[in-house]
């Protein structure tokens, strides 16, 4: 079994595309598509790193993976920070009813309620209990609703400062929308609250967004497929009510 397979999810590729991984490892799996789920089917590895191609995936990365996961057995994922200039953007925690907010940029050790949206690392276990991304949501969010089904799952995410690695482009530009005032963002969100979250966090949010109020009544088509996830993502929860407080504001 491979140390880590590291997922470098690319929209714009194509299976005809010839991609050369940055450095090769026989204790690392490399995976470069645009299909989410279909490496998650074919992992071999204890740890499986999944991320964007902007993000610098090195030796010194993976090596100081490889301590966090040896010094955190009891973790089932982490949310590494993305440095870029002179700012580090970690990972996000639960706002109520306005979505998410990141961790501060000088936070110490601690459980967040996903990571930001660009990396994420989960143990290959935590993946068998939690199941496949919901494609139905855009990429972006992938993430985030992964993390929260996980924590159902009985999985924590915890944010290690040291844990870096850096990032080629303005994460603004690419995670925009996620814990901001997005018009954009609304649907995604209120749509990951319905799945993952109680009914308070979800009232809060759609009173917050009146334009959801239709959904929450359930006056639409799509209430019978949303229920059907909800119940496959919560059935037989072990998220508490202690844990989502940790990892809220």
């Amino acid at each position: 079994m491979r140390q880590f397979d590291v997922i470098v999810l690319d929209e714009n590729t194509s299976p005809s595309d010839k991609w050369i991984p940055p450095f090769e490892d026989p204790a690392l799996g490399w995976f470069h598509c645009s299909d989410w789920n279909q490496p998650l089917q074919s992992i071999d590895a204890e740890w499986v790193v999944v991320t964007h191609p902007a993000v610098k995936i090195d030796r010194d990365f993976l090596n100081n993976l490889a301590e966090v996961t040896e010094g955190f057995p009891m973790v089932d994922a982490f949310a590494p920070r993305l440095k870029f200039k002179e700012h580090f953007y970690g990972g996000l925690l639960l706002h109520g009813a306005k979505g998410f907010v990141p961790i501060s940029e000088n936070e110490k050790m601690r459980y967040v309620s996903a990571s930001n949206p660009l990396i994420a690392v989960f143990s290959s276990r935590i993946i068998q209990r939690t199941g496949l991304f919901d494609l139905e949501l855009p990429p972006k969010f992938r993430l985030v609703d992964y993390a929260l089904r996980m924590a159902h799952a009985g999985g924590k995410m915890f944010s290690v400062p040291y844990l870096v690695t850096t990032l080629d482009n303005d994460p603004a530009s690419l995670v925009n929308g996620l814990y901001f005032n997005d018009k954009n963002a609304v649907a995604p969100l209120w749509e990951i609250y319905y799945k993952t979250l109680p009914a308070s966090f979800l009232l809060g949010f759609t009173l917050r967004h009146p334009t959801m109020l239709l959904k929450f009544l359930g006056i639409d088509k799509g209430k019978k497929r949303r229920q059907f996830k909800r119940d496959k993502a919560t059935s037989l929860s072990k998220l508490t009510a202690d844990y989502l407080k940790e990892i809220s504001v």
